[in-house]
């Protein structure tokens, strides 16, 4: 309704500027009737093409009746002036005669202003309700993608959680600290689109810790952070689907000499650096393990949230695995 009003009070602006416009004369300062006359002609006529035959014929492709109907209208127009407008107000001069051709050079450019701005204004419209359309659909892409991550999570680490608790290890309970910590965050902190990057990179490390508790003496695990500034902000869950997946193929394909690095660095100007890097023996057979839904949702997450705001680079080269994210963290498509 608020548009539909906002339209209403164009389209009077329109008719007065078009008004003025059209009856301004330095030798007859007045307004006469016949100007109104002649002008509403053009105004009725405007309207119904504007507002009944744009929306009843042409916007539904029915064309040939669009244009029977655009033709009917001037010619009504026309006969409207010619017989009836004239010979009210000039039956002794312009009523005496038939001038089509002035008659339309009259009519037609005043039509097709209003036309114009009615055309103009509901493709206005409809761009609107696309693009209102197109934020939903995102919108609601995003949470069902990243919906889908925490089974994923779970599925994974409430396995290893099972057979710790079966072989009653003393780690167990502090597997289920770390946890907790990992879930607590997923529930609860990262319901926003958009997290406090130091959050994220505390959930980050929790989750190592909790990997690494598993691995126990069988390798090595790195995580540095540089200038993590709490300034920035960033889409939650991004960057773990990374570092699970490295987590995951170095302990399926190594029992010892497991290498795992991890670093972030955030420049001043928010652009966030990942690196990840994870050890594997390209012979070991791990055809069989859950190729999951992470990677291939966190590119997609990636295309939706930062479109051409990051660059992400993934290698394999002899022994490592490697993932390079660069993040520009001020050119989010929210913003």
């Amino acid at each position: 309704m608020k548009q539909f009003h906002k339209e209403i009070l164009f389209q009077g602006l329109l008719s007065l500027v078009l008004f003025t416009f059209l009856t301004f004369d330095k030798r007859r300062p007045s307004v006469h009737w016949s100007d109104i006359a002649f002008f509403s002609n053009y105004l009725i006529v405007s309207l119904f093409i504007g507002y009944h035959l744009l929306p009843a014929y042409l916007y539904k492709k029915k064309y040939y009746h669009f244009f029977l109907g655009l033709l009917i209208a001037i010619a009504v127009a026309f006969i409207v002036e010619e017989f009836v407008v004239e010979q009210i107000f000039f039956p002794n001069t312009r009523g005496q005669y038939v001038s089509v051709l002035y008659t339309l050079i009259d009519i037609l450019p005043v039509i097709a202003v209003f036309v114009g701005f009615k055309f103009g204004w509901d493709a206005l419209k409809k761009q609107r309700e696309l693009d209102n359309l197109k934020q939903m659909v995102q919108e609601s892409e995003l949470q069902f993608l990243k919906s889908q991550i925490n089974p994923h999570f779970l599925f994974n680490n409430l396995n290893n959680l099972y057979s710790y608790a079966i072989e009653s290890s003393p780690k167990t309970p502090s597997i289920i600290l770390e946890l907790s910590s990992v879930l607590r965050y997923m529930l609860y902190d990262c319901r926003e689109p958009f997290v406090p990057l130091q959050k994220e990179i505390e959930h980050l490390k929790h989750f190592t810790a909790l990997n690494e508790l598993q691995i126990e003496q069988r390798g090595d695990i790195q995580f540095n952070v540089k200038n993590g500034s709490q300034a920035f902000r960033i889409a939650p869950l991004i960057l773990i689907v990374f570092v699970e997946n490295a987590f995951k193929h170095s302990t399926a394909s190594q029992s010892e000499n497991i290498n795992i690095r991890i670093c972030i660095k955030v420049n001043d100007d928010g652009v966030l650096k990942f690196l990840c890097e994870n050890s594997f023996l390209p012979n070991t057979n791990t055809d069989n393990l859950s190729h999951g839904i992470g990677l291939e949702n966190v590119k997609k997450r990636l295309n939706l949230l930062y479109k051409d705001a990051y660059s992400l680079d993934i290698s394999q080269k002899d022994d490592i695995y490697r993932v390079y994210l660069e993040l520009n963290l001020n050119e989010s498509v929210n913003d």
